[in-house]
């Protein structure tokens, strides 16, 4: 195969460029602390059950904290166990802690930015605010299997 002169100077200048702005990109998330997790915060996926807080998963009221309510959910086989149903009061510091014991699975409010990643034996931690009252669905965002479709729940903020 015959490349033209030209050809090759517009290949290489692309290429050059790629690797220039890759090289950029990553300097710029490890200067801004963008690292990968670590796994400071693993737990035994097939103890999950008897692991605090996630032996208890539900809403909790915490004192001393930055947050006012702590809600510890578990993610397992198309269901979420956080308790019946969720009752947040309005204005409420919010920290949930997640985890699941079989698959990756997705939790995302919808209506807010909490988006999160629960991977077998790690801890995954968001704190939120909500700050109008109604109710918003938690759903799976990952694909889990074949019944990922049912994986949901709602979260009430009541006044």
């Amino acid at each position: 195969m015959h490349m033209h002169r030209y050809e090759k100077w517009w290949l290489a200048l692309g290429t050059g460029s790629l690797i220039i702005f890759l090289i950029i990109l990553g300097i710029s998330a490890f200067h801004s602390g963008h690292t990968p997790p670590s796994a400071q915060a693993y737990i035994d996926p097939e103890q999950v059950d008897q692991i605090a807080p996630f032996s208890e998963p539900g809403l909790k009221k915490v004192e001393g904290r930055d947050w006012d309510y702590e809600l510890v959910v578990v993610g397992s086989a198309f269901y979420y166990f956080s308790g019946e149903e969720i009752k947040v009061p309005l204005n409420s510091r919010v920290k949930i802690i997640a985890t699941t014991k079989d698959v990756v699975h997705g939790f995302q409010v919808a209506g807010t930015n909490i988006n999160m990643m629960l991977e077998p034996g790690f801890i995954s931690e968001y704190v939120t605010t909500f700050d109008k009252a109604g109710e918003y669905l938690v759903l799976c965002n990952e694909y889990c299997g074949v019944g990922h479709h049912t994986m949901k729940t709602m979260i009430k903020v009541v006044e």
